[in-house]
């Protein structure tokens, strides 16, 4: 629903902004589908599923990297676009337009597909039946080589290390120049003429800065405990665990909050954007009116 909202384009957004609203979204339903309906439920309570096939599970695994690094970097490339048009007024003009947003997003579905290449590599069948692979185990080699060890630090920079630190910095200060720039505009309102009737610009503003944090601080609050397990796992090198494994259940409980953090911008869409609200009002009641449209 939030992609065909965001692609009807009645929602006052400019064009770049929809697009990186749409490729969020786009990413978030990715993880939804990959991460949670296949992983975690098709997986496990359909055994004779396609997924028993070593091709499908291969496949599976490579989108499942790939749509959580998308669903991040979507995110980060947002918030770095708004520190853009907030804080640098002279790039705002060259950079914040619909055609760059297009090829930031396609560059980061280039990197992220490179970088989650090797994924379908990791894995080997557990046997083979008359010419035919089946199952999904690890190769034999995947720990101890370099070239895996090489590429698990760079999936684990591009999906745990950097996108936090990277979010911080741009919203604080994204607020920062915010708070700095309403104080000043405040103070020579009141000063020219002493008017204290609500501006519209502060309140473009305060509605940006308040969508700004509510896509990304909820990203943060909800993908920060599984980089601390990855921290804590990468130290102690933690291959396996137990089912009533502390760690184990640590993992499985962040991993639950991540995906989560895949199925909440639309809520926050919807309750940050008075336009974004109507249109779900629209859509929802639209197969209705044209029922009894019909049958009248």
């Amino acid at each position: 629903m939030t992609i065909l909202i965001l692609y009807r384009g009645k929602c006052g957004l400019s064009k770049g902004i929809t697009h990186y609203m749409t490729a969020m979204a786009v990413g978030d339903l990715m993880v939804l589908i990959f991460n949670v309906v296949v992983s975690q439920i098709v997986k496990y309570h359909f055994p004779d599923s396609l997924l028993k096939y070593t091709y499908t599970c291969r496949f599976t695994a490579f989108m499942q990297g790939t749509s959580i690094q998308l669903s991040i970097w979507f995110t980060i490339s947002f918030t770095f676009d708004r520190f853009i048009a907030i804080c640098c007024q002279e790039l705002k003009t060259k950079y914040c337009t619909a055609r760059t947003a297009i090829v930031i997003i396609t560059t980061m579905c280039v990197v992220n597909i490179l970088i989650n290449i090797p994924m379908p590599f990791r894995y080997e069948p557990y046997h083979v039946v008359n010419n035919v692979q089946w199952g999904c185990r690890t190769v034999t080699g995947y720990f101890t080589s370099q070239a895996w060890t090489a590429h698990r630090w760079i999936t684990n920079l591009s999906s745990t290390l950097l996108p936090i630190p990277l979010l911080l910095l741009l919203n604080s200060l994204t607020a920062q120049h915010i708070l700095v720039a309403s104080r000043a505009r405040k103070a020579l309102k009141s000063s020219s003429n002493g008017d204290t009737a609500i501006d519209p610009e502060l309140k473009n503003r305060r509605t940006s800065i308040i969508l700004l944090f509510a896509i990304s601080g909820s990203f943060i609050v909800l993908s920060a405990p599984i980089n601390v397990i990855h921290i804590c796992v990468g130290v102690t090198q933690t291959v396996a665990f137990q089912g009533s494994n502390w760690l184990y259940l640590a993992i499985r409980t962040t991993f639950l909050l991540m995906c989560t953090s895949s199925c909440i911008n639309t809520c926050i869409y919807a309750l940050t954007q008075r336009r974004f609200r109507a249109e779900i009002y629209y859509m929802a009641k639209h197969p209705f009116s044209a029922i009894i449209q019909f049958c009248k």
